[in-house]
């Protein structure tokens, strides 16, 4: 497995998993193998970011993050990558800018839970990245209704394309975004530092 840049393939399928993972938990994991699955990828980059400008605290040091999470996600089409800090960007839209400009050929696809599509208006250019680059939403049982009622997605409800027919997402022009249900594990990033199993 890489750490660092990726290697973007001509033609490859990839999908994009952003965040902080602090820390990376075998739920991260869980959602990863899914979307492998059901979106019908060629690889999973995880984009360690600096930092959420959403969120006020800063996350822990980017090498124990990496750390972690090179130990949780052990996948041979898994990349981890901390590419975000090497390029400099902050917000979404600016990474991926950098990487349609990277990796030309390679074909991506935006992964986010049905918690980040409830507040996606409030990204930096989030209508950009919509009309941009497919998406992918992969939501908790019962989180389904609260992620179509988001104003992301009641503008862009006229691209749904339907959770049964998720494969196809890969082969159509943005905008264009599904929503499937996955069966989620009991783990957050949250509770793990609440219990104090991320130590400092």
């Amino acid at each position: 497995m890489r750490y660092e840049h990726p290697i973007g393939r001509p033609g490859r399928r990839v999908g994009l998993l952003g965040g902080s993972f602090d820390p990376a938990h075998e739920g991260h994991a869980h959602i990863t193998r899914e979307a492998l699955k059901r979106f019908d990828l060629h690889e999973v980059w995880w984009l360690v970011s600096p930092g959420n400008p959403l969120k006020e605290n800063g996350p822990r040091p980017m090498e124990a993050r990496l750390a972690r999470a090179r130990a949780v996600m052990q996948h041979p089409r898994v990349t981890i990558t901390d590419i975000e800090a090497r390029l400099g960007t902050r917000y979404t839209a600016e990474t991926l800018g950098a990487l349609f400009h990277l990796y030309p050929q390679v074909h991506f696809l935006w992964l986010m839970g049905a918690d980040n599509l409830a507040q996606f208006h409030r990204w930096e250019n989030w209508d950009w990245i919509m009309e941009a680059v497919p998406v992918g939403v992969i939501a908790r049982p019962g989180e389904r209704a609260a992620a179509r009622a988001s104003p992301a997605a009641q503008v862009y409800r006229n691209r749904r394309v339907p959770g049964h027919q998720a494969r196809r997402i890969m082969q159509l022009d943005p905008p264009a975004w599904t929503l499937i249900n996955v069966p989620m594990r009991a783990h957050s990033s949250s509770e793990i530092r609440a219990r104090g199993e991320w130590g400092d």
